[in-house]
């Protein structure tokens, strides 16, 4: 008979946050896969589990798959972990569970700690639709790109970024989205777990007057409001009227046609071109 694939959330960063389940689970499996053997190995002691622990990481996931899905087929179970929350949410592990679905292997999930839940519950912003998209990328332009595919969603977004790019992602974020709510939640769950609410720029304003920045940050950005009736936007008028609002927000003429364009149902040459008609 096949073993189980158990997929293991853990802290976040407090240690007492380990169920009593994930504990036992981790206590006897045959075998616990982690990102990290070393930082794992940290948890491992605390749980008083005494288990041999192979490591599964994004540079040896196709391999390891192979070696772990064997193990289970021939009885024994794996306890799947990662660095920190809840694995394949940003972390390693979609390929070994697809591989033991695909095995006709048992995967049973072992609720813990989330960053992205954690932030959702005290960020103050709605949480009956939320879209979780990832690590902000490293790149100006592409951080930029993957902001505007989801500028339009009506659900609030949770992203992760680090203390070393916080500063500059803020400022973006600022820029396109200046009176959006949102919060920035620093080291959830540690001594210096730390929320900030506000807009984008008065949480810039906050950490860029501290001398270093720390601690992974999870953000948590209120949803776009129900677009306006595009007909109603695309009124010369109205259309003159929100680029104007837009501008007093601290957006560049471009800038603010290129949104009011996009909330018009219109492209930027088209808003431009009404403008200047209307100006005439």
């Amino acid at each position: 008979m096949a073993g189980v694939l158990y997929v293991v959330g853990t802290p976040i960063g407090n240690l007492e946050d380990l169920s009593v389940r994930a504990q036992r689970i981790l206590q006897t499996a045959s075998v616990v896969a982690c990102e990290d053997t070393r930082q794992s190995s940290k948890l491992m002691a605390a749980a008083g589990a005494h288990r041999p622990l192979v490591s599964l990481h994004e540079h040896n996931e196709g391999l390891r798959c192979h070696e772990l899905v064997a193990r289970l087929l021939q009885g024994e179970d794996v306890a799947l972990i990662s660095d920190a929350g809840t694995p394949l949410i940003s972390d390693p592990g979609y390929r070994l569970v697809e591989a033991a679905i695909e095995a006709g292997i048992a995967v049973s999930p072992i609720p813990g700690a989330s960053a992205v839940l954690s932030a959702l519950s005290v960020a103050g912003l709605p949480t009956d639709q939320f879209a979780f998209i990832g690590f902000l990328p490293h790149k100006s332009m592409a951080r930029q790109k993957l902001l505007e595919k989801w500028a339009d969603l009506e659900a609030t977004l949770v992203c992760f970024e680090s203390p070393h790019r916080i500063l500059e992602s803020l400022e973006e974020i600022a820029k396109m989205w200046p009176t959006r709510r949102m919060a920035a939640c620093r080291e959830l769950t540690k001594i210096h777990e730390e929320v900030l609410r506000g807009t984008p720029s008065e949480i810039y304003e906050k950490l860029k007057q501290r001398p270093s920045v720390k601690g992974e940050f999870t953000l948590v950005i209120h949803r776009a409001e129900a677009l306006q009736n595009k007909a109603v936007l695309a009124n010369p008028k109205n259309l003159k009227e929100e680029v104007e609002r837009l501008m007093a927000l601290g957006q560049s003429r471009m800038d603010a046609i290129k949104q009011a364009a996009k909330q018009a149902g219109l492209n930027k040459r088209e808003a431009y071109d009404i403008l200047e008609k209307e100006k005439n």
